[in-house]
């Protein structure tokens, strides 16, 4: 017996195909939480606004709007080509940014656009990932495959963090960039050793030739089914009003709020991280003891609760241990729901659900725009109260309207 196959968080490197994927996830994470960091930073240094913060972080998840599109050219094409893709885009984007900074051109405009065009592509890097875990991995795995596969981000926002802080404090942005460059690249090579085996549940024709009919089948499946319908309401939910708190806006609250610098931002983002990075250890070594809905459902109450304390928190210290718990209640939501997508929905629409789940990412630019405006008026405190009240009403609503897909154990979404 192999020491994959006597260490249970290990199991999923048994697959040749995931020994590769992950740290070639590993590595692009690493890269997004270091460019995150250092343009955030420049974002709010240069134009001195929140608002101008909050819309760039909006920018990020621009392509949340063409993820099913994605999803559907994994199943024309394959999900490594176009993962592959995705990452030589990165890797040209970082190259111009690196030139702007290195030539000290660097300006807010273009920053922006070269965040836009980023943005398209970036949010479906994450439903490709789970759809190559999906396909490549067996059923009694799945749980901890993406618990370890999550591991990838909640350790990039500990690593990528404070080296992105570090190096852009010590050595200048410019040369933080020729780092960056440097991890997409290796995550594309290694992205080219990922499984390539595709799905053909009902054959070729099951993808349609018209992408707009493919999208629309995507949606009446997702809204005929309850289970995935529910999780997709509530990822839209999360992402509105949980993940704002703690993602763009932590420069915010690390410069405006607790008085610290780019070095003190990074180490607000790995507490998070930590958190989040310890939940996903525990799931991959015990999740499948764990009914997932009911899981999901009870630690985004949390989740919404702690940021409601967070909100009014003054001191680093208290805030950093808040976001540690924060993260932990994080991979316990979004890990099982993203694995009742994988399990419950059919095969042949895994692609076109993961793409429309995405959509749902849409919420937390939707939320960052909104918060801006707020904070700028009458303050993080507030505007963090509002967003979490909203959240636990709206979280206890679709539990109680999908009781019996989400809380029953006998649902299919609660099998372990």
């Amino acid at each position: 017996m192999t020491v994959f196959a006597r260490i249970p968080a290990l199991a999923p490197f048994q697959i040749r195909s995931f020994r590769f994927q992950w740290p070639a996830d590993l590595l692009a994470s690493w890269a997004f939480e270091m460019e995150g960091v250092i343009l955030g930073w420049f974002v709010l240094v240069s134009t001195g606004s929140v608002t101008a913060l909050a819309v760039f972080g909006s920018l990020q998840f621009l392509g949340t709007l063409v993820s099913p599109f994605f999803g559907m050219a994994g199943d024309r094409i394959g999900n490594r080509n176009v993962l592959c893709l995705m990452r030589i885009t990165y890797a040209g984007v970082a190259f111009c940014l690196m030139l702007l900074f290195l030539s000290r051109l660097a300006t807010p405009v273009p920053v922006f656009l070269l965040a836009a065009v980023m943005g398209l592509v970036r949010p479906s890097d994450i439903t490709l990932r789970n759809l190559l875990v999906g396909e490549t991995m067996p059923a009694d795995l799945l749980m901890r495959a993406m618990s370890v596969s999550r591991m990838t981000a909640d350790s990039a926002r500990v690593v990528g963090a404070l080296s992105g802080a570090t190096l852009m404090a010590t050595l200048g942005s410019g040369i933080a960039y020729v780092v960056i460059c440097a991890v997409y690249g290796v995550s594309f090579l290694l992205s080219l050793n990922v499984g390539v085996r595709r799905l053909r549940v009902l054959g070729e024709q099951a993808i349609p030739l018209s992408p707009v009919r493919a999208l629309r089948e995507g949606f009446a499946y997702v809204w005929s089914t309850p289970d995935v319908r529910a999780a997709t309401l509530l990822a839209f939910l999360m992402n509105f009003a949980a993940f704002p708190l703690v993602n763009a806006l932590l420069a915010h609250v690390a410069k405006d709020i607790y008085g610290l610098d780019q070095t003190g931002l990074g180490w607000l983002i790995a507490s998070f991280a930590i958190g989040a990075l310890s939940g996903s250890i525990l799931l991959s070594m015990h999740g499948a003891r764990i009914r997932a809905a009911r899981t999901m459902i009870a630690c985004a109450l949390v989740w919404f609760a702690l940021n409601l304390v967070f909100s009014w928190i003054q001191t680093p210290r208290w805030g950093e241990i808040l976001l540690i718990l924060i993260g932990v209640a994080q991979s316990f939501c979004m890990v099982p729901m993203a694995v009742i997508l994988l399990r419950t929905a059919d095969p042949a629409f895994r692609g076109r659900v993961m793409g429309v789940r995405m959509l749902a990412v849409y919420g937390l630019p939707l939320g960052l725009l909104l918060s801006g405006p707020l904070i700028e008026h009458v303050g993080f405190a507030v505007t963090g109260s509002l967003y979490s009240v909203i959240g636990i009403a709206f979280t206890l609503l679709i539990a109680a309207h999908w009781r019996e897909h989400l809380w029953y154990p006998q649902a299919a979404a609660n099998q372990r």
